[in-house]
């Protein structure tokens, strides 16, 4: 596992990655809700409240910061973040 922080405009950021067997499990964790791979589900992120957006095809922190969200949480929506936005742009809104 790599733990990794990184800094943006608006604050710091803590970035898990996982090895998995074809590909990475990633999450970058901001403030109040964080940015999730492919491989996590939106469904529980919506049920429990969470400030989630998913982004896919990343493999890296810096792929999943450029990547454009692909689904956004009903929580995420009432931050103004919204499909299509970049995870960084999104990460930014979750201080």
């Amino acid at each position: 596992m790599l733990v990794e922080q990184i800094k943006l405009e608006n604050g710091s950021v803590l970035g898990l990655k996982f090895d998995m067997e074809h590909a990475p499990l990633l999450v970058i964790r901001a403030g109040c809700g964080f940015v999730m791979c492919g491989y996590l589900n939106m469904d529980i992120a919506n049920k429990l409240g969470d400030v989630a957006v998913r982004v896919t095809g990343v493999k890296s922190f810096e792929d999943v910061l450029n990547a454009k969200a692909v689904d956004v949480s009903q929580a995420a929506k009432s931050l103004g973040i919204t499909v299509g936005m970049p995870a960084k742009d999104a990460l930014n809104k979750m201080f």
